[in-house]
């Protein structure tokens, strides 16, 4: 049998908050998503002020990127770039989704909606920092 990391509550909780922080020092009203490595929702905080539809997409972009292993970037530039049969897949092709990746594993996603896609990205990414972890395999 193999070891696991996983993503524990108080992971998320600390990867929603240093979202959190990145989006409220842009005056950015986001939703932020946590999943674990199965694409299920750990965590979900809707900042004050955040479109009422971003706590639907930003929960996709998160089980997103851990289903296909990359960014929701990614599979957006798919679409983008004449791929239209990934609109298909089960999946939310838009920016903002990151995997959340420790010691070289998948351990779960962020998704952030609610602002422009390079900035739900940056949002992203630091909620990812806040564990130390990477958002590349």
């Amino acid at each position: 049998m193999k070891t696991k990391q996983v993503l524990t509550l108080e992971d998320a909780r600390r990867i929603a908050d240093g979202a959190a922080q990145e989006a409220q020092r842009n005056g950015w009203p986001v939703t932020v998503a946590v999943c674990d490595d199965g694409g299920h929702l750990l965590l979900l905080q809707r900042l004050d002020g955040a479109p009422l539809m971003s706590a639907e997409i930003a929960p996709a972009k998160a089980r997103a990127t851990v289903l296909s292993r990359k960014s929701s970037k990614a599979l957006e530039e798919m679409v983008n770039n004449g791929r239209f049969a990934a609109l298909a897949m089960p999946i939310s092709p838009l920016e903002g989704g990151e995997m959340v990746v420790v010691g070289g594993e998948i351990v779960g996603g962020i998704g952030i909606s609610g602002v422009k896609a390079p900035q739900d990205a940056q949002v992203a990414r630091a909620g990812v920092a806040a564990i130390g972890g990477s958002c590349e395999l």
